[in-house]
């Protein structure tokens, strides 16, 4: 009988032999191999090189990067020997040994393996004809012997084991070592203990068996390598493996350590489009993003302490570097907290409270209305809307009376702010806020003077990226999320450019504005009548912030620069659910003032220069409305002695303004009304006194404050002139309706140049 097994062996060497001139042009090479190897996933990385994200791309199979045998873990590569090939360090591709067992046992009808080592099942992984997959018969087995033989020749032993473990299927869809390593226990493969080692080696010969076989198959494997004590709970290990859900759209999940930004790499996928196995290199710091996401975490957690629950679960941060726009973090959710971690808080639409303030007392300075030693008086202020009236109230319900706008700016007071739009017009601060980049969907009069407090949505990328503008003298730019290189691969491998790409700078306020205003936000003592002297907002390096809260709770802000970077965090609840008793000092100001700490822990921060066009003067408050003070003053507009009279004339510098209506206006003439007692009002913006007319459609109207006119159909251009003839403002309106009928009153059929004035 033994003759006959020999026989039989010796038979087979004689095929394989016969076949080898057949099979040896279609053997590749180990770096042709590695070479073509392509994750299922493309792979976003830090700036320097850091994997960030992996997000899966192919939905065939899937795959991990390629693994180098370095790099997996001692125990699993003693497992895969134990388990599939004992003599691969010994035999040259073929084990004759195994073979000539197999042969007795197949004789004599025994279930066997089949003999196939390492080197053969690697040669079966390369073979490309889908025919060949699977059971072979005795003639594929002989070429499948051949190939082995082969590659024993041209590849060495560590690298037959290392595209083996790379190529092998395991559970399911998952194909490779590193697939199946964080699939199923969340690690990288050189983690993998000796249990794991023993489980993953099972799945190579029964890949969709269930648990109970795979636990058993471990444990014999584990018992072949000395190790049994590893099987004590082996079942229940294997079950809670399996029972792993699966990530969707990267091995480690929303939670996994290499997710550290899924939302960031959404966006990115978004513009590039990568493919898969695809590398894209970004703006983000890795470090940075790891601290911001883990300080973002902490402070929800201290925020909702069982003692004093202040529901709030949600969050996001983002940090821009000023000079360039990179974006260097992005943290889109709070992530296991979270009940809606896949939303992008980043890009989320927000009410942005009291965070809109510094913009538009840029804009008042800019247009000479204030300066911020002007007074505005904080009382009750009732407005008339087209809803009924508007009464601003303070955060803490109260009125502090006459302020400087410095103090209005820094203590985040209400109704001064809403007494500067009036002289801004919303219409105008609209327009400002657009500039901007805020993505404002209409015009300022849909949003009225409550505007001025935040009530329009915005996203916390494109409200950092405002503030930008402010760190960068008034210029604001596009934010950039991809370096140049990355860039332009993405440009030439994607028929669509990213929406990073870097635009030109726009001005939208002047050097000079933008300059006080930045000191105004980083003074301390402008702060104190809301915040105290002791609060998060006081760093102790320069840095302009503001905070802001919207209406009953729902969202809490703090934004702000420094001389290098602009930080904003957005702390809530994704469903809109308000917190409790969450302000922007105790929410929003901690994140920000730890990763304002972060960034300059080895770097100064230094305020900015002043520019030529502004100058320091000394202030004093008449009746000690607030202490005297160093002041800087856009060129031309200081006032040394501060009262209510010299407050009159600093707000009378201004250009003069139209107030009612604003551009765009469509009117309607009601048919049901006699046209007589049909009017229009034209009123001048609250602000200044300098002498100006009216001109409407190039015809003089008068120089009152208000002109009513009889509505006239078609459009319809309405101008203020000074007395040098210059035209101050313009806007353009629009009247629908009949024309006046026949027999109505010859006053009611006047020209469009004709008014009454009040």
């Amino acid at each position: 009988m033994h003759a006959r097994v020999r026989a039989l062996a010796a038979a087979a060497i004689v095929a394989c032999t016969a076949l080898l001139p057949v099979t040896a042009a279609a053997l590749p090479a180990y770096d042709e191999v590695r070479a073509q190897w392509r994750s299922s996933d493309w792979v976003l990385l830090a700036r320097d090189g850091t994997p960030l994200q992996r997000t899966r791309v192919e939905r065939t199979a899937r795959r991990g990067d390629w693994v180098m045998l370095a790099d997996v873990s001692p125990s699993l590569r003693a497992a895969i020997v134990v388990s599939e090939d004992k003599r691969f360090y010994e035999h040259s591709g073929v084990d004759w040994r195994g073979a000539a067992a197999a042969a007795w046992a197949n004789l004599w009808n025994t279930r066997t393996r089949g003999a196939s080592t390492v080197t053969m099942q690697l040669a079966g992984l390369l073979d490309d004809d889908p025919k060949r997959s699977g059971q072979r018969s005795f003639g594929q087995k002989a070429v499948q012997a051949v190939d082995a033989l082969r590659l024993e020749r041209s590849w060495r032993k560590d690298q037959i084991l290392e595209a083996y473990l790379n190529l092998v299927p395991f559970r399911g869809e998952t194909v490779g070592l590193a697939a199946i390593s964080q699939t199923l226990f969340g690690k990288a493969p050189s983690g993998l203990d000796d249990r794991e080692s023993a489980v993953t080696a099972a799945l190579i010969r029964a890949p969709n068996a269930p648990w109970q076989k795979v636990a058993a198959r471990a444990c014999r494997i584990l018992r072949d390598l000395n190790d049994a004590g590893d099987c004590t709970n082996l079942d229940g290990f294997v079950q809670m493996a399996f029972a792993r859900p699966a990530a969707s759209g990267d091995y480690a999940g929303f939670d996994g350590a290499d997710a550290l930004a899924p939302h960031f790499a959404r966006q990115i996928a978004s513009a590039v489009h990568p493919a898969a196995g695809q590398r894209v290199r970004s703006t983000l710091d890795a470090n940075l993003q790891r601290f911001a996401r883990d300080t973002l975490t902490r402070t929800l957690i201290e925020l909702n302490q069982p003692a004093h629950p202040r529901n709030v679960r949600d969050g996001a941060a983002i940090v821009l570097d000023n000079a360039t726009g990179q974006v260097l973090a992005w943290v889109g959710s709070s992530g296991g907290l979270s009940g809606a971690r896949e939303v992008d808080a980043a890009l989320s639409l927000r009410q942005p409270g009291s965070t809109l303030k510094p913009f538009l007392y840029a804009e008042a300075i800019d247009e000479r209305r204030v300066t911020t030693a002007s007074l505005l008086d904080d009382a009750p202020l009732d407005l008339a809307t087209g809803g009924g009236l508007y009464m601003p109230q303070n955060y803490d319900k109260g009125f502090k009376g006459w302020v400087s706008v410095r103090t209005a700016l820094g203590s985040s007071l209400n109704v001064p702010a809403v007494r500067t739009l009036v002289m801004v017009t919303p219409h105008r601060f609209a327009k400002t806020l657009k500039t901007l980049g805020l993505p404002l969907t209409e015009t300022g009069d849909y949003y009225g003077y409550s505007l001025a407090l935040g009530s329009a949505d915005v996203t916390l990328v494109s409200l950092a990226n405002a503030y930008r503008a402010l760190a960068n003298g008034g210029v604001a730019g596009a934010i950039v999320e991809l370096p140049a290189a990355a860039l332009s691969a993405a440009s030439s491998a994607s028929s669509s450019s990213p929406s990073s790409a870097t635009k030109p700078g726009t001005r939208v306020f002047s050097r000079d504005a933008a300059f006080i205003v930045t000191d105004v936000l980083a003074d301390n003592n402008a702060r104190t009548r809301t915040f105290g002297f002791d609060s998060p907002l006081a760093t102790r390096m320069f840095s302009a912030v503001k905070t802001g809260t919207s209406k009953d709770m729902r969202d809490n802000w703090t934004m702000g620069y420094t001389s290098r970077y602009t930080v904003g965090v957005w702390v809530g609840n994704a469903d809109g659910s308000p917190m409790w008793d969450v302000s922007g000092v105790s929410g929003a100001a901690p994140v920000w003032a730890a990763i304002v700490g972060y960034l300059h822990r080895g770097v100064p921060s230094v305020a900015p220069a002043p520019p030529p066009g502004v100058e320091r003067v000394r202030v004093t408050f008449a009746d000690a409305v607030e202490p005297s003070r160093n002041e800087w003053f856009l060129a031309g507009t200081a006032t040394p002695d501060v009262g209510l009279a010299a407050n009159a004339s600093d707000l009378a510098r201004g250009p003069a303004q139209i107030g009612s209506p604003v551009d765009g206006t469509i009117f309607a003439v009601d048919p049901d009304i006699p046209p007589a007692q049909q009017r229009v009002w034209f009123e001048r913006a609250t602000g200044s006194t300098a002498r100006v007319t009216w001109r409407l459609d190039g015809k003089p109207l008068g120089a009152a404050a208000r002109v009513a006119w009889l509505p006239w159909p078609g459009k319809h251009v309405l101008e203020l002139v000074d007395a040098r003839g210059q035209v101050t403002d313009a806007v353009r309106f629009e009247v629908r309706g009949a024309m006046a009928k026949a027999g109505a009153p010859a006053s009611a059929r006047m020209p469009p140049g004709t008014g009454a004035v009040r």
